[in-house]
């Protein structure tokens, strides 16, 4: 897990703000994908995926990210900033939690969606990372 920080332009219009491939990432992007109007006390994700690596960034409002890595280490990362991200490398164990109102998740990915790449049961991802 590192954070990411996007170019960020500011203007008295408005700030801007972009990524582009291969440069602000640490992998080619393939997929993207957000979340938006989750209920109040929801939680998203709950998984791990084998390969897959992924880029989370909180567009609008807030949430947290709260992770597993492969050494059993558990973080809690608050996401509030649309140029700040969070890089989450294959085999880390993620939810999502505590959303604001009207909070927009983006995720960016390197990888189609392949159900076979998500590792859903948790007592089985600390199995494989025995």
């Amino acid at each position: 897990m590192r954070f990411i920080e996007l170019p960020k332009f500011l203007d008295k219009r408005g700030n801007l703000s972009f990524v582009e491939e291969n440069q602000d990432f640490p992998f080619s992007i393939t997929r993207v994908f957000w979340t938006y109007d989750v209920p109040g006390g929801e939680t998203r994700g709950g998984h791990a995926l084998k390969t897959q690596q992924e880029v989370i960034i909180a567009l609008s409002g807030s949430f947290d990210v709260v992770i597993i890595n492969q050494n059993n280490s558990k973080k809690r990362i608050h996401l509030n900033r649309s140029y700040k991200g969070i890089f989450l490398p294959k085999m880390t164990w993620r939810y999502i939690d505590n959303f604001s109102t009207n909070s927009l998740s983006l995720h960016i990915s390197d990888s189609e969606y392949d159900s076979n790449d998500y590792i859903t049961d948790f007592n089985e991802f600390l199995n494989l990372n025995q």
